[in-house]
């Protein structure tokens, strides 16, 4: 476990930057924002990552309080990694560094890597209220839990039970609105976005 390295600098924000400042720290704790993952799973969903840099900030990152790793129950029997509830706390961070680099995304290019749940936290900006939403992109199929207390915010694949709406859209589409270029509400009101459901949350985007 390397050293704690640290600016030497009585700021709040300094203190922050030592503890999540290094290069990976945070794009981790965007992928465990979905819940536990076994390191296979990171190193997948993390393209350019050394496995050494990895092993690395999730030990520094245990050691912070960031994360937890535990075993799973057989069959299973592999290890996890998870956010504690000061990693959780994260969340927000990563939203507002979202929505301030939406203006540097940019038109993708041809070496930019994509996972469809990378969309999950610009699609929440849009988002209001409590509930499961299930999202159909090019890429694939994820959820997202709004207003939940604690614990996962997003989830690969189809949501597990009858979510309370489903978003389906293409590509540019979701792109567009992670530049900030189109809200989420305009979308849907420009037929970009289908809007399945008949709950509080399908009827407020229809509506909104």
């Amino acid at each position: 476990m390397s050293p704690r390295r640290s600016y030497d600098q009585y700021c709040s924000a300094a203190r922050a930057l030592d503890a999540v400042g290094d290069r990976w720290t945070l794009l981790i704790v965007r992928e465990l924002l979905g819940g536990p993952r076994r390191y296979t799973d990171l190193h997948a969903d993390l393209p350019g990552v050394s496995t050494d840099v990895l092993a690395s900030r999730l030990k520094d990152m245990e050691r912070d309080g960031l994360t937890t790793r535990r075993r799973l129950l057989p069959p299973g029997a592999a290890y996890v990694y998870e956010l504690t509830s000061r990693g959780r706390e994260l969340l927000p961070v990563l939203q507002a560094l979202g929505e301030w680099g939406g203006a540097e995304l940019g038109d993708r290019r041809p070496t930019d890597a994509v996972r469809a749940h990378w969309f999950a936290l610009p699609l929440l900006r849009g988002l209001e209220g409590e509930g499961l939403v299930e999202v159909r992109l090019d890429e694939g199929e994820f959820h997202v839990w709004l207003g939940g207390e604690g614990g996962s915010v997003y989830g690969d694949g189809p949501a597990r039970e009858e979510p309370d709406v489903r978003l389906s859209l293409d590509t540019g589409t979701c792109e567009a609105v992670s530049r900030g270029a189109l809200t989420l509400l305009d979308a849907v009101r420009a037929g970009r976005v289908a809007v399945a459901g008949e709950g509080t949350l399908a009827k407020g985007l229809r509506e909104g």
